[in-house]
């Protein structure tokens, strides 16, 4: 049995009245667990979860605000199987899915997800994108930042760029920018007790009021960013009005252009899941806060040029690309998306374009940028070795001309996640795309009846 602070039961009292006793008993009930199915997987939607029996291996239920998203038994240990790591699905609570699915995000879109660790909110945005448009993710810290950046990578996302910096600083280069912002705010986490008891040793009254003031200031540098007739999604998993209801009410006080379009809670007491606060507004006209954009100067300025001697970009990039794509796909699936190549070091990434949106390199100068686009490969004594991100961006095992592929319940597969070689009766040699069930998981290299592993080390399983 959880026991909850005295002046966080008090505070939950007042504010529900009748309703607190079926509340707070609500943190002795087992927690809910969530997965949220990856759109841009081919036929995963449509036809995987028959194919994959992917309901009957995690006895999956629907999620009711969610169309991709599902509850699973917590025996079933999703997370643990290959398709995990083949970025068939995200694990995540269900209440927090409620968030991006009423910002609705659309093809096409430019979109920051502001406060993006772990990445539950951002891969939930690019499923939504379907390629089209431009994400752009954003951690201030840097350990959490990696985490977020290895999520986008799993989920094979292609039109996305990470980076870490402070709200302030993302306002100073982007005002004006985005049609959708998602501000998922750091709050006091009161919908956290029951999968974190530690977040209760934090909770305090005094703790809640430092985070509502937090919260209206990133939400400023939010709306900062904002497109007139944009839209904004400001998300909590807490429950106190203070970080919630009143940061709106002060908002719209501070901003009277702005218009709320929906507020949505989810109880634990009432809905399956652990809880969330989400309230959807749009920016009718400029309220004139905007910061003056990039100068001309910085911005022309790009980063990553390739040094003296190096590999050029802007030929190795699609020559990479097409390398290993098959013969049998068209020429518009045989291209890269809409981009520039950029050299971060000796790292080869695809810059994302999105329709009517002036990013390029430049923009990014001066930004801690952990992932600027697809990551396509690594130089390694003047030639190009290809990403682990390279695969998972794949639809499906199909786009490869050579692919390895493996059972999803088979000690191949188990093996080859902790790193170690397989053999092969194939003839051919070089770099071959590693598949599970047809779903792209990773690199190995063909040679003399052996398949070497190239999945990262810091993925491998012990």
């Amino acid at each position: 049995m959880i026991t909850l602070p005295p002046s966080y039961v008090e505070q939950m009292r007042r504010q529900l009245g009748a309703e607190s006793a079926a509340f707070l008993a609500s943190y002795d009930a087992p927690r809910t667990q969530g997965l949220r199915l990856n759109p841009l997987k081919t036929g995963l939607l449509e036809k995987g979860l028959d194919r994959l029996e992917l309901k009957s291996r995690f006895g999956l239920e629907p999620v009711p605000w969610c169309d991709t998203g599902f509850y699973y038994d917590e025996a079933s240990r999703p997370g643990k199987h290959p398709f995990h790591a083949a970025g068939l699905y995200y694990i995540q609570e269900p209440s927090a899915m409620s968030a991006v699915e009423l910002l609705a995000p659309e093809p096409g879109d430019i979109v920051l997800d502001l406060a993006g660790a772990p990445g539950g909110k951002s891969t939930h945005i690019a499923g939504k994108l379907r390629g089209a448009g431009l994400l752009v993710s954003n951690e201030i810290h840097p350990a959490r930042a990696r985490i977020l950046s290895e999520n986008i990578e799993r989920f094979g996302i292609r039109n996305a760029i990470v980076t870490s910096a402070s709200p302030p600083q993302l306002e100073e280069r982007f005002p004006r920018f985005f049609d959708k912002i998602m501000v998922d705010a750091p709050c006091s986490g009161e919908g956290m007790f029951r999968k974190d008891p530690e977040a209760m040793d934090e909770w305090s009254p005094d703790h809640v009021t430092m985070c509502a003031a937090r919260q209206s200031d990133i939400l400023d540098s939010a709306l900062a960013m904002l497109k007139t007739g944009g839209r904004l999604a400001y998300s909590t998993c807490t429950f106190n009005e203070k970080e919630n209801e009143k940061v709106i009410a002060g908002l719209l006080q501070r901003y009277p252009s702005l218009r709320i379009e929906r507020t949505e809670r989810i109880w634990p007491h009432l809905q399956r899941g652990e809880g969330h606060f989400v309230c959807v507004l749009r920016l009718e006209e400029d309220p004139g806060t905007g910061r003056p954009a990039l100068s001309a100067a910085a911005a022309k300025r790009p980063e990553g040029r390739p040094k003296r001697g190096a590999v050029r970009p802007e030929e190795e990039a699609i020559r990479l690309y097409e390398a290993f794509a098959a013969d049998t796909l068209s020429p518009e699936e045989r291209a890269l998306p809409p981009g520039e190549p950029v050299l971060y070091g000796e790292q080869l990434y695809w810059l994302p374009h999105a329709a009517g949106c002036p990013l390029d390199r430049g923009w990014l100068q001066g930004l801690k940028v952990l992932r600027p686009g697809l990551h396509l490969g690594e130089v390694k004594k003047g030639r190009l070795e290809p990403a682990h991100a390279l695969a998972l961006s794949l639809p499906d095992a199909s786009y490869a001309t050579r692919v390895f592929d493996l059972p999803d319940e088979s000690d191949a597969a188990e093996r080859y996640l902790r790193g170690e070689a397989l053999h092969t009766d194939e003839a051919a040699g070089g770099w071959t795309l590693v598949a599970v069930a047809g779903f792209p998981i990773g690199w190995g290299k063909l040679s003399g009846g052996q398949l070497k592993n190239h999945y990262p080390k810091g993925l491998r399983k012990p």
